[in-house]
């Protein structure tokens, strides 16, 4: 056993490294997308590209950016100090490896993506062992440990999905499940792992970034509850093929969705900030889109056309709700990690920007609505079915990704 780390704070270059990494790979998932726009647009999503490019989105950029900036705010969440950071960068490092590997490997050759898909795992393992470590120190467990471990458990289920599916395809064993096997690493993956999750460090970033304060927190519970219900319900429903059970389960999601949109707003009514800032505005608005997706793949459920729009839906689901989370919270993270790295001991010694100047926030409302718009462009033309429609969203979303990367890049230049 490694010893425990001894430091106040969590050392700025292991969570920067995750999120450097992320950005990257957003860049590059992009790109393939945009390369093969004409045949996502026919409805094809089950090709070495797309493969690759959405594990490039989903695990390199997303799941990196969510072990950055929880290296970064467990210790504030859950105070207490991370367990060990020589062990976070050695786990960077096989992760990273992992990841290029695995996504490189499902474009040229999905069926050797078992050893790189391993090593992948291997470093989330040692991530998973890395909070573990650390959220037992906590004194107390809150509501936030519920969430926050619920969507650990959730990332362990993904990924161990996606090994299978692999093995799958190597061997041939196991292919009658295939499908439920894939449902399920999908479910896991999206709902359970980055849903919770966000849920989770909201109830901490919410009040923070609000100045809000005497609100209660009962409907935490509630929302834990219906939302965990749900994907349990559902992830039983996809491997006994029930219908009414499906039903069921997406219900519970719509409603756990539901309580923390209404929870959420009864935070934002008691702060004390006037004017929020635009970067946590988006972040407000993603949880309305995050909303308005329950309930349109509830509906569609029950119309039977859920298979006919899964694929939009899905894209939809983890733009506007989870990438757009993310980036929002980066937008306010970033600039106040390296503020802090670089200034915070300068203060009454010498002059030091303030935290706004750190980042442009002039920039945020127009890429962000951008950033909206090119999201329904593409899910109208994954709908329609249209190659060029989808060839412009792509476009302009590439652009936005490139622009936002840039951004992010500048603050550490600062």
């Amino acid at each position: 056993m490694l010893p425990q780390n001894m430091g106040n704070e969590t050392n700025i270059k292991l969570p920067i490294s995750f999120i450097l990494f992320s950005f990257l790979a957003l860049v590059l998932s992009q790109i393939l997308l945009l390369l093969n726009g004409q045949i996502m647009a026919g409805g094809s999503f089950r090709i070495p590209a797309i493969w690759s490019s959405a594990h490039l989105i989903v695990l390199g950029w997303a799941l990196m950016a969510a072990m950055g900036a929880m290296y970064q705010l467990v210790p504030v969440a859950f105070l207490t100090k991370i367990w060990n950071e020589k062990f976070g960068f050695i786990q960077f490092f096989v992760t990273a490896v992992g990841i290029a590997t695995f996504a490189g490997t499902l474009y040229s050759s999905p069926q050797h993506a078992l050893i790189p898909g391993v090593l992948t795992l291997l470093g989330i393992l040692m991530f998973l062992f890395q909070m573990f470590m650390t959220l037992k120190t906590q004194a107390i467990p809150t509501i936030l440990t519920a969430f926050v471990g619920s969507a650990l458990v959730c990332l362990f289920i993904t990924i161990f999905m996606g090994i299978t599916l692999v093995y799958c395809l190597k061997t041939g064993v196991g292919a009658e499940y295939y499908q439920s096997i894939f449902k399920a690493h999908l479910l896991m993956g999206v709902t359970g792992w980055f849903t919770l999750l966000i849920f989770g460090f909201s109830y901490k970033m919410v009040p923070m970034f609000s100045l809000s304060h005497g609100f209660p927190m009962v409907q935490a519970k509630y929302v834990y509850g219906f939302y965990v219900s749900g994907l349990v319900i559902t992830f039983v429903s996809i491997f006994i093929n029930n219908s009414v059970l499906l039903k069921a389960g997406f219900l519970l999601l719509l409603i756990g969705f539901s309580v923390f949109s209404w929870h959420i707003s009864i935070i934002i009514k008691k702060r004390l900030k006037k004017k929020l800032d635009k970067p946590f505005t988006f972040a407000l608005v993603a949880i309305g889109f995050g909303n308005v997706l329950h309930l349109a793949a509830f509906i569609l459920l029950w119309t039977h056309k859920i298979s006919t729009f899964a694929g939009p839906l899905i894209y939809t689901y983890l733009f506007l709700w989870i990438v757009l989370s993310i980036v929002s919270y980066l937008y306010k993270i970033v600039p106040f990690l390296w503020w802090t790295y670089k200034y915070s001991k300068e203060i009454g010694k010498n002059k030091v920007p303030s935290l706004k100047e750190m980042m442009n926030e002039k920039i945020v409302t127009p890429l962000f609505f951008l950033f909206i718009i090119a999201v329904l462009i593409v899910f109208c033309a994954l709908a329609l079915k249209t190659a060029i429609l989808f060839n412009i969203g792509q476009f302009i979303l590439s652009i936005v990704f490139i622009v936002i990367t840039a951004c992010i890049l500048r603050v550490l230049k600062k």
